[in-house]
């Protein structure tokens, strides 16, 4: 090709080496025949041997036990926890505390169930609602001049 004909597409190739040929297994002894890769004898030589089998040892699925009964962790409620010395960080003022203040201030997820628990002091009156609460939160709410209301 001469240096000042334009690169066409039809001269295009690809580098040498890039292209092999497939191997073709199992088709003589001239190439990757008679085994195949496969070595000699031997369960995986002969046939394909299925997923978790171990030998004729009994295998996992079956050695484990299977569950039983009844359980009612599906029927569980789960509830976003807020304790009383974060109600304090988040409202020094004090003021009302609705589920829909604490998922604005990062609190809580939205669209879940909120129990406040009572570790830690408040100061300050908090009129607070909630769907549940602790004893201890609710004497310490109360204790600092504030209201309890669960929805």
């Amino acid at each position: 090709m001469a240096e000042n004909t334009p690169l066409r597409i039809h001269h295009l190739r690809p580098a040498p080496g890039a292209n092999k040929s497939k191997v073709r297994k199992g088709r003589g002894e001239a190439s990757k025949g008679k085994t195949s890769g496969r070595g000699t004898k031997g369960t995986r030589a002969r046939n394909k041997v299925p997923l978790g089998f171990e030998g004729g040892q009994v295998p996992l699925q079956r050695r484990l036990p299977k569950f039983k009964g009844f359980s009612n962790a599906l029927f569980k409620t789960t509830y976003q926890v807020v304790n009383l010395d974060r109600l304090g960080e988040l409202f020094p003022e004090g003021g009302d505390v609705t589920v829909e203040t604490l998922v604005a201030n990062g609190a809580v997820r939205k669209n879940q169930l909120v129990k406040v628990l009572g570790t830690g002091d408040i100061s300050v009156a908090l009129n607070v609602q909630a769907h549940a609460f602790s004893k201890s939160a609710k004497e310490k709410i109360a204790a600092a001049g504030g209201s309890v209301s669960e929805l």
